[in-house]
């Protein structure tokens, strides 16, 4: 996936934030919750900087460990149980709205990417579908996929859902 993450970002923590934890779209708390959920749907790419500074793109990036969900559950226990051993019940939110993010990432990466979800037990890479070498410039393989109607698709809910809630912030002002 190359422009739908940050936006099925969006809309999960959105339906995450207003179902499941009943945030006010005004607080500061829907705020920061928003933006840490911004951040878990990117958080999985962040090895592109060790894949373009260090590795020389010598291995597909989605098999470097920010791509492993079995490395993302362990954090995932890990801050529920700092949660409760430090007496911070504020972070199970944080944490629920972060690692779902992460999880979605990587699921939306399964699409037409390979993620070892079984990892470290197994190599096995899974995609959905393979997205045929035919251009020249390989982000042109993806852009003339099927897929990337997936992806937009995506980015235009994101986009109305964004538009529709600004549009009801501004009536309930007025």
């Amino acid at each position: 996936m190359f422009i739908a993450h940050l936006p099925a970002g969006y809309l999960w923590t959105r339906y995450l934030l207003r179902r499941r934890f009943a945030t006010d779209v005004r607080s500061s708390l829907y705020r920061k919750l928003m933006a840490l959920g911004l951040a878990g749907s990117l958080l999985p790419d962040v090895d592109m900087l060790y894949f373009y500074l260090i590795d020389n793109r010598q291995h597909l990036h989605h098999g470097y460990w920010t791509h492993i969900p079995l490395y993302w559950l362990a954090l995932f226990i890990m801050s529920l149980l700092a949660g409760r051993i430090f007496d911070k019940p504020s972070l199970r939110p944080a944490a629920a709205v972060l690692f779902s993010n992460v999880l979605i990432h990587l699921v939306l990466d399964t699409v037409v990417g390979k993620v070892r979800w079984f990892a470290p037990f197994s190599g096995h890479d899974f995609m959905l579908f393979e997205v045929p070498a035919r251009h020249g410039w390989w982000v042109w393989n993806f852009m003339f996929h099927w897929t990337i109607l997936l992806e937009l698709a995506l980015v235009i809910a994101a986009v109305v859902t964004f538009l529709i809630s600004r549009r009801t912030l501004v009536a309930a002002k007025s």
